[in-house]
């Protein structure tokens, strides 16, 4: 099988973009890229009886650039604040009724400027929430709760946001963790279609109904669009608990799936995950065969008690890996012997003439940038050829409280002794990724 390299590829050495470099920039222009930038003017939108915030804030689960606007860029929440609540599979939404949201930001000096706040709709043009769907809808078990404990609804219509492309024409389209979907927006966030395994959206085109069997809150983390604009590229975050979760415990296989915006045609491929530790996190396109890939584990960097070995950038190719699509579109995809991919050995799959997708390492975070301390990169994207940005998720400054109680605390980062806070850091590359 194709196992990640341990080097840097090409001579793609790591330097942090300088404070003062003259390019390049997502457009040709001389935008000038800092170290890196936090995000400017978050809000306090709850505050719980114990006095800790919540802030608005929570935008880094992605990031785009603007097309046609160096230095400026999208940045996406995901469903909104939440912490683990004491119901099995349940989860505290301190702020129920927030409207996840697509910011647009622009890049002075070391801060990122909110000039825009693009909030997602249903078709309807309603605000949507970030509470699970209902069963059949892409729900994932979970039950959705209030400060107080109480059960809250669910939403048709509800994402768990985590993959933005921004198109060309002004239009936007996000994966989410529930269903998985995919929904495509208009330039005001209204939902133009929005795709899944079940059928269940609008316009009528399916998702492979293999990508249903999602673990819950590790569905589609990552999307990106092909450079000739004709193909999304969903990254699905873990292993599919195909057939169940104790048959892939130990499971390195994770999906890749392309879709083909004219017809609707789907492709498949693995990625084998470094350690059962880790998932991914984000791609982005490099070209319409090779794409950057963000895997992490959950740790905090600095910890001492259980600190994070691995946040890595590879570069993948789909070319060197096999279409494992299901003709027949079956519940639990293609099968090898009755089994399916997600439990075979490697051995297995290499005699069943299947190839996971290569990966070569280009930028180790945690060895690379001197003390990053967030336990969540999500986001990546190539500014111009040599420069990757990188967008943390800050969970809103709040974690679950512990022994988790229905109530959260201030998410402090060991490394700093700080709240956590959206932070886009500029990689720069030595070597041009083309």
């Amino acid at each position: 099988m194709n196992k990640a390299l341990r080097m840097a590829p090409l001579g793609l050495a790591f330097l942090f973009a300088c404070q003062k470099n003259d390019g390049p920039s997502d457009s040709g222009g001389n935008t000038s890229y800092p170290a890196k930038a936090r995000l400017a003017g978050a809000k306090v939108i709850y505050t719980n009886t114990a006095g800790t915030n919540v802030f608005n804030g929570g935008y880094g689960s992605s990031i785009a650039s603007v097309p046609g606007e160096a230095g400026s860029f999208y940045l996406m929440t995901d469903r909104g604040p939440n912490v683990d609540g004491t119901i099995k599979d349940s989860k505290v939404f301190p702020v129920p009724a927030f409207n996840p949201q697509i910011g647009k930001f622009r890049l002075s000096g070391d801060s990122m400027i909110l000039v825009e706040t693009i909030p997602i709709k249903s078709a309807a043009n309603t605000p949507v929430t970030g509470l699970p769907n209902p069963a059949g809808s892409g729900g994932t078990g979970e039950t959705a709760l209030d400060m107080n404990g109480a059960t809250l609804g669910t939403d048709a219509e509800g994402i768990d946001c985590e993959g933005l492309v921004a198109a060309p024409d002004g239009s936007f389209w996000i994966s989410d963790e529930y269903g998985p979907h995919i929904v495509h927006l208009d330039r005001n966030g209204k939902t133009l279609e929005r795709i899944n395994p079940f059928g269940t959206g609008t316009g009528g085109r399916k998702l492979p109904l293999v990508l249903a069997t999602r673990r819950a809150n590790r569905g589609m983390e990552g999307l990106a669009i092909t450079p000739d604009g004709k193909t999304l590229v969903g990254l699905m975050q873990s292993p599919l608990y195909n057939p169940s979760k104790s048959a892939v415990s130990n499971s390195l296989y994770t999906r890749i799936v392309t879709f083909d915006i004219a017809t609707g045609n789907t492709k498949q491929y693995l990625y084998k995950l470094d350690d059962k530790n880790t998932a991914n996190s984000e791609i982005t396109a490099i070209s319409n065969n090779s794409f950057l890939v963000l895997e992490r584990d959950g740790e905090f960097p600095g910890d001492p008690a259980k600190p994070s070995r691995i946040k890595r950038i590879y570069k993948i190719d789909l070319s060197t890996g096999t279409d494992v699509s299901d003709p027949g579109n079956g519940a639990n995809g293609r099968l090898v012997n009755s089994k399916t991919l997600e439990v075979l050995s490697d051995e297995e799959l290499l005699a069943a003439g299947i190839k996971t997708v290569s990966k070569t390492l280009v930028v180790d975070i945690i060895k690379d940038i001197p003390d990053y301390p967030h336990d969540k990169p999500e986001g990546i994207v190539l500014v111009g050829n040599n420069i990757i940005a990188l967008s943390n998720d800050d969970d809103f400054g709040i974690l679950p409280a512990d022994p988790v109680n229905n109530n959260y605390i201030a998410k402090i980062l060991p490394r700093t002794g700080k709240v956590d806070f959206n932070t886009v850091y500029f990689i720069r590359l030595a070597t041009p990724l083309f």
